[in-house]
Parts: structure tokens; C-alpha cells; sequence
């Protein structure tokens, strides 16, 4: 297929430029260019966010300013980014519990040092009756003790100070273990923000250095915790002597040791080491020369930062001006990272001053739509579909939050399925083309809609190429072969759509059968047949038969002479996908569709093969009744020439293609190729009414092969099934309460037990709680048959990266 409208859409004409499918509106008197740089304003837009204005309302100039500058944080998947404020953490609530938790070990601890201490001092009064005269290390007797200089320290007195210092030391372990200590560290120190942090952890290292080294705090007037002098009396027992005590260094040195381990936990604790990094950080920032100022996005400061101050003035002059709406403004940003990955600042800098707003326009000439039915953010690339509901299972993040798609999510593929009259179309479907269609103007994307039968998806002027088939006022038609020269590639496109759904024909032997004589016809005729003539052929006409293998003689081709030979030997045969062909194929063989896949003028035939190499809004009206096999064989027959299409070579724009009415589309083959998407930067979105409309066999394949999962309200409890399958299970916290009743055995608490059964009614019981971790799914098939309210919808989302967004509920008129 070589016309002017195949050469328009791929690039190769010498002006090429999409036909739109309505001539663009010229207005009455052009406004005039500004002088710094022609530029043509388009059509005022509204912010993302705001009420819809009337078509000829004024616009403020700061609307556009406003929405560059507006933040749009990093968030989770689905979550509509322009003006999102996240959450604040609560700060964690201390339950009476845990502080008793905390202060019931202390207290006895507390009780327990006070008896210890007691204890100790009364036996302190004969301290050498643990020890005998014959003690080798003693070395003299209560009677005539051993004469030495400077002061006399008791075998037993160091021993005592090293129990006593074990004793607290077990004591402090005990408390430790016991008591709610994390849960009080967590709220009351690692909750708290730097510097708040940092300054508790220091005051409490010093009333622990207070405790330890009480003499250090003159204003202190407790007695020393046992840490420092157990250490020294085990330095005596062990060394038997005095000079290493004696020595000014080895006591210094104890000293610092002990501090360094008191105050080491709580440096830990206050993250006083990556405080310091911190502070230090910002103190160079702060000191570094001409640090640069945070500028708002509507100055361009990419381009400043780049040097290019000329063309930022520029740009920033049309958005105060309101010669720029944010299709323009996505169009350059996007021109702008492209420019930068390739290094051809100079040419865009040209174009700039050289068009203005107007530069890097859509072929077709469009910079936006004439209406628009949803909020987008065309800088982060999403398209508002409702509100995450404030339900108990939904994440802090998501509650009461924007609903939004992006081609991050989109590039997983999206299965929605809801019964008619759910709002699929008008809530999922349409919001999500309209998206595709104003990214398409700003260079970033390429669309192809398939719309369900009578049902069109947006409005006509909204797309580049309508084909309606069917329809003899269709200005495009549908190549079925996606303009292919390889007789294999065009015969496995067809394959696919024509039998791809049948189990009793294998995909390979109908290949096969098409490919040998889609070879010969090629070698004759330069050219695919119509589809009327592969009707003819798949049949075993023998007068079509006939003249083309005269024509193969003729032409001396004698590889292709012996497919056509092969295929004629396998007519009729057991086996043979020619009849399953040439059935299918009948039903596009019809007088409704003479005029269409080539069959009157091959020049205006679309190709699917020009959305790989531009930003095309493309949509594609099947026969409205009558038709509805055939309405799926066209429908098959689009999904497997996009599937082929964007396998091949490389693409920077994101393409999507989306199905209204997937009914009968998903095959094998299709499953494994959408599998394969993801990492091709496309995507697709599949809308049905009921998971029965894919084979049984392919329900597990689907749910698996594609990213973001859909159910809408009213879906029957066996199609919840699916989902809840696909969604699985996690953990919850669940609490079991019993009644047991309380049985008195004295007779006085039987009587009081009686008295209060008569007053209130109810016998005297006593509850037990448990508390247990148990497994469940996420969503049942009953909740998601009975629980989901009208107008809402259960999503779940995958971006691209690999980052999840579990199952939860969208309010979809929020």
C-alpha cells in the first residue's frame, strides 16, 4: 500500500501532515504575532483542577503560570500528583499501658537496689568472717594482720563491691527486658525531628553520667551507681596490688571508657553522627559562592541553567501573556529533553525564536482540543478518574486523594471489566483516550481507539484518522496486511485475527496456509490480494488457482511455483486450515465491505505502521449491527497488527491501544504479546463486560499478563472470583473476644453474683481477647459482588519500575 495517505502518516510525503478528520477551524480575524517571535495563540485552556469556563470566556494570563509552578511531589502509582500534599505522619500515641509497662519494672527494680543495700550494710558490719586466717592471698590474720603502708583495703569488702556490682548490673538487664522501652524510645526520641531529637539524647546521656559520676554534678547529691568501683576492686583482685591502681592514667582511663560506653547508646539514639554530617552539609551549601535560588517553572530555569536566557525570556513572556497553554508547554518541555539527550541545543534554540509558542506543533495543527471532559496534568502525564476513598483498608497516602493514570501504569496494560451501564466508557475509557489525544499534540504519545459498536470513543475532531468500517463516507480505510512486504509477517497478522480464537486450528498451520499463497501473489502482482481474491485462493477456485500458477511459470519463479503447488496438494485434506480460513475470511467477504481492506481505493488505506513513527490520534469505528463477529475479527485483527507493529525498532513516544469492547479479542497469542509490552514503551487497555468473555483457559494468563486490574460496581460474584485470585492475600490483625461465665465457689461471692444476675438481667462473665495474625484476601468475591456502591470501582495499579499499588476503592464521580 503506497498512497499519499500511507505517505502522509509515515513521514515520506514531501509535506506530511495527518488529514484530520474534520478541517480545523480558522478563525474569523487571526490574532496578531507578538514581536519578539511570531507565534499563532491557541485556544484559552483552563488549569488542571479548576471549574470549567464558557468557550469564549477570557482567560486570566497567570492561569497557565499557575499551573507550571504548581507543586507536583514524587508519589505512589495512581495517585494524581499536581497539588498533592502528602499525608503527615501522626505522631505515635504512648497507651497507659505502655507506661506502666515502663514504670512498674523501674519501681521494682527501685525496691529491690533499696532491700539489696540494706542487706549489704548489715553485713558489712563483721566483714572478715567470710574469710579464714589460711587465705594465701590475705597473708596475716585478724590478730596480727600484715603491716603495710598507706591504706589497708579488705579482701571481702572488694568482693562485696563486685557482687553489689553485679547485682545492679542484673538489675538493669531485668528492667531493660521488662519494660516497654522501645515503644517509649520510638515516641519520645526517635519521633522527634533534629535538633528536638539530638537535645533529648544528650540530656538524658547527662542524668546518666549524673548517676554514674555523681561528683562531676556539684548540684547532685546522690550517691554512685556501683559501675565504676566494681571495675576498680576487680582491677585489685586480679592484679594483687596497688601500683596499677596507684597510677593516675590507668583510673583516667577507666573513667573515659565508662563515659564513652554511657554515652555511645545514646548518641545512637539521637543520631547525633548523621545530625552532625547534616549540619555540616548545609553549612558549606551556605558558604558555597552563588548558589543558585529556587526559580518557578514558569521562568524555564532548564533553559537558564543551560544558558539559553534569550529563549527563556521568550517562553516566559507567552505564559504571562497567555500565548501558551500546557499542550505548548509539555511540547517544548519534552523538545527540550530530547534536545538535550541529543545535544542539538542550537536547533532547538532556532526554532524558538523562530515560531515562538507555536514551535514543534502536531502535523495536523492542533494544540488542543475543543472540549475537554476530564482534569489532566500534561507535565506529569496523568489524567484525573475520581478519588481514592478514606475506607479503613486504604493506605495513608491514598486517602482522599486523586485518582489518576499515566502512561507509567498504562505501559503494564489495563483490564477493566464491569457489566453494561457501569461507566466504563464514560468514566475509564474516555478520560483515559482524551489523555492519550492531548499528549499526542504534545509530542509524547500515540493512540489508537477501537470503539465498541455505536459508541464512538471522543469526539471526531479529536483524532487525525477515522476509519469507520462499513461506513461508504469513511474518508481512511484499513490496510489488513499493516502495510508488510514479508509474506510471513502478514500472514501471521492474518492468522491471528481470523483464527487466533479457534482451538481446532493450530496457529502454525494456518500460517503456513496463508503464507504460501500470499508469497506467490506478492511474486506476480507486486502487491497483497484484496481480501475478496485471498477468498478466492483460500477456497480452491481453480480458475484463480489456475492463472496464478501460469503466471509463476511464466515468471520462472520456481520457489513460490512450489509453495502455491503445496498448498494446492493440502486443499481439502484432513487437517487443512484453508476451510477455517476461508470461513472466517467470508465474513468480511461481505457488500458492506466491498469498499474497504483495499477493495476500491488502495490510496486511502491507513496503516497501522505510522504510529511507530509518529504522534498519531487514530480511532477505529467497527460495523454497528449485524456484524458482531465481524466487529471481533476487525477488533482481533487491529490488536495483532498493533502488537507487531510496535515489536519493531525503536520508539521515543509512548504508544497505546484502546479497546472498548475486548469481547472475543484475547487469544494466546495475544496474552503472550501483551506480556511483551511493557518493555516496548506500549501498552492496552482492555474493557469487557464479564471475564466470560475470554476463554476459561486464558482467564489465568490474562490476570497475570497484564499490570492494573479494574472491577467495577456489579460485577457478578464469579468474576470477582478472578479478581480475588489475582489480588491474593495478606496478613491482618484480628481480635476474637469470649464470654466466659464466672462460677463462684464461696458462697458469700455466689450471693453477690445472684443479686447482680437480678438486677441486670445477664449472668457475670469475664472476657478473654486473642489477638492473631490470620490470612485473607485482599477483596472477596462477595465484597467485591455486593460492597463496591454505585459509581465506584475497585483498582489496582503496577507502574512500569515495578512499584505496586495494592486494591482499593475509587469513588470515580469524585
Amino acid at each position: 500500500m503506497d498512497g499519499d495517505a500511507n505517505r502522509d502518516t509515515r513521514g515520506t510525503h514531501a509535506d506530511p501532515v495527518p488529514r484530520p478528520a474534520r478541517p480545523p477551524e480558522v478563525p474569523a480575524k487571526p490574532p496578531e504575532p507578538p514581536a519578539a517571535a511570531p507565534a499563532v495563540p491557541p485556544r484559552p485552556m483552563r488549569a488542571p483542577g479548576a471549574p470549567p469556563v464558557p468557550e469564549q470566556a477570557a482567560r486570566s494570563s497567570s492561569a497557565v503560570a499557575t499551573w507550571l509552578d504548581t507543586a507536583r511531589p514524587a508519589a505512589r502509582p495512581g495517585i494524581w500528583r499536581f497539588g498533592y500534599r502528602p499525608p503527615e505522619e501522626t505522631p505515635e500515641r504512648i497507651a497507659p499501658v505502655t507506661v506502666v509497662g515502663m514504670l512498674v519494672p523501674l519501681a521494682l527494680a527501685m525496691l529491690t537496689w533499696s532491700l539489696w543495700q540494706q542487706g549489704v550494710t548489715k553485713f558489712q558490719l563483721a566483714p572478715l568472717r567470710l574469710f579464714t586466717p589460711d587465705d594465701w592471698w590475705w597473708a596475716g590474720t585478724v590478730a596480727s594482720p600484715r603491716t603495710v603502708e598507706g591504706p589497708v583495703v579488705s579482701p571481702g569488702s572488694e568482693a562485696l563491691v563486685i557482687y553489689e556490682g553485679l547485682a545492679f548490673a542484673a538489675l538493669v538487664l531485668l528492667v531493660a527486658v521488662l519494660g516497654s522501652w522501645p515503644a517509649i524510645t520510638r515516641h519520645y526520641v526517635i519521633g522527634r525531628p533534629q535538633p528536638a531529637r539530638a537535645l533529648i539524647s544528650a540530656l538524658l546521656a547527662l542524668a546518666v553520667l549524673s548517676l554514674v559520676f555523681p561528683d562531676a554534678f556539684p548540684l547532685v547529691g546522690w550517691s554512685a551507681v556501683p559501675v565504676v568501683d566494681p571495675l576498680l576492686s576487680l582491677t585489685v583482685l586480679i592484679s594483687d596490688g596497688y601500683d596499677l591502681m596507684a597510677s593516675r592514667l590507668y583510673t583516667d582511663t577507666l573513667y573515659a571508657v565508662v563515659t564513652l560506653l554511657v554515652v555511645w547508646p545514646f548518641a545512637r539514639l539521637g543520631g547525633w553522627l548523621p545530625y552532625a554530617r547534616t549540619l555540616f552539609a548545609a553549612g558549606r551549601a551556605a558558604t558555597a559562592p552563588d548558589a543558585p535560588a529556587a526559580r518557578p517553572r514558569s521562568q524555564w530555569p532548564a533553559l537558564r541553567d543551560l544558558g539559553q536566557y534569550e529563549i527563556a525570556d521568550l517562553l516566559t513572556g507567552e505564559v504571562t501573556r497567555g500565548g501558551m497553554n500546557d499542550v505548548d508547554c509539555a511540547r517544548v518541555e519534552n523538545v527540550l529533553s530530547a534536545a538535550r539527550r541529543g545535544g542539538s541545543l542550537e536547533a532547538f534554540r532556532d526554532t524558538v525564536l523562530r515560531q515562538g509558542a507555536a514551535a514543534w506543533t502536531h502535523p495536523s495543527g492542533a494544540r488542543d482540543l475543543r472540549r475537554r471532559t476530564a482534569h489532566h496534568d500534561l507535565l506529569a502525564g496523568q489524567v484525573r478518574i475520581g478519588r481514592w476513598t478514606a475506607a479503613h483498608r486504604t493506605p495513608p497516602p491514598y486517602q482522599d486523594a486523586g485518582a489518576a493514570l499515566g502512561p507509567e501504569v498504562l505501559g503494564t496494560s489495563l483490564l477493566a471489566v464491569g457489566p453494561s451501564g457501569s461507566g466504563k466508557t464514560r468514566t475509564l475509557v474516555e478520560p483515559v483516550t482524551e489523555a492519550l489525544v492531548l499528549q499526542a499534540l504534545a509530542g509524547s504519545c500515540t493512540v489508537v481507539a477501537v470503539s465498541a459498536p455505536g459508541s464512538p470513543v471522543c469526539e471526531d475532531d479529536s483524532f487525525d484518522v477515522i476509519v469507520r468500517i462499513g461506513d461508504p463516507s469513511s474518508v481512511h480505510d484499513l490496510d489488513p496486511y499493516a502495510e508488510s512486504d514479508d509474506p510471513d509477517d502478514a500472514a501471521a497478522i492474518l492468522a491471528e485475527a481470523l483464527v487466533g480464537d479457534l482451538d481446532t486450528v493450530g496457529a502454525q498451520g494456518a500460517v503456513t496456509a496463508l503464507a504460501q499463497l500470499l508469497g506467490p501473489f506478492r511474486a506476480v502482482h507486486g502487491r497483497f490480494p484484496s481480501l475478496p481474491e485471498l477468498h478466492a485462493l483460500l477456497e480452491g477456485e481453480e480458475t484463480a488457482l489456475t492463472r496464478l500458477g501460469e503466471a509463476l511459470a511464466a515468471s520462472g519463479n520456481d520457489v513460490m511455483r512450489r509453495e502455491l503447488d503445496t498448498r494446492v496438494r493440502n486443499t481439502g485434506a484432513p487437517g487443512d486450515a484453508g476451510r477455517a480460513l476461508a470461513d472466517r475470511l467470508a465474513l468480511l467477504n461481505r457488500p458492506a465491505f466491498a469498499d474497504f481492506f483495499g477493495g476500491r481505493d488502495r490510496a486511502r488505506a491507513f496503516s497501522m505502521r505510522a504510529i511507530a513513527h509518529h504522534p498519531l490520534r487514530v480511532r477505529i469505528d467497527v460495523p454497528e449491527r449485524g456484524h458482531d463477529e465481524a466487529s471481533r475479527l476487525i477488533t482481533r485483527l487491529v490488536l495483532a497488527q498493533f502488537h507487531a507493529v510496535v515489536g519493531q525498532g525503536r520508539r521515543e513516544h509512548f504508544a497505546c491501544l484502546v479497546l472498548d469492547d475486548a469481547t472475543g479479542t484475547v487469544t494466546p497469542e495475544s496474552v503472550r504479546r501483551i506480556q511483551r509490552l511493557r518493555s516496548r514503551n506500549a501498552g492496552v487497555l482492555l474493557a469487557l463486560r464479564a471475564v466470560g468473555d475470554v476463554p476459561e483457559a486464558l482467564h489465568g494468563p490474562l490476570f497475570g499478563a497484564v499490570g492494573c486490574h479494574m472491577a467495577f460496581c456489579g460485577v457478578s460474584t464469579w468474576d470477582g472470583s478472578r479478581f480475588a485470585q489475582a489480588w491474593g492475600t495478606e496478613w491482618v490483625e484480628t481480635t476474637e473476644v469470649a464470654k466466659h461465665t464466672v462460677f463462684a465457689d464461696q458462697p458469700m461471692t455466689r450471693f453477690i453474683h445472684s443479686v447482680r444476675k437480678l438486677v441486670t438481667g445477664k449472668a457475670v462473665t469475664t472476657d478473654a481477647v486473642t489477638v492473631k495474625q490470620v490470612e485473607r484476601e485482599r477483596w472477596s468475591a462477595s465484597e467485591l459482588a455486593h460492597a463496591v456502591p454505585a459509581g465506584h470501582a475497585v483498582l489496582s495499579l503496577t507502574s512500569v519500575e515495578g512499584e505496586h499499588a495494592p486494591p482499593l476503592l475509587v469513588d470515580l464521580r469524585g
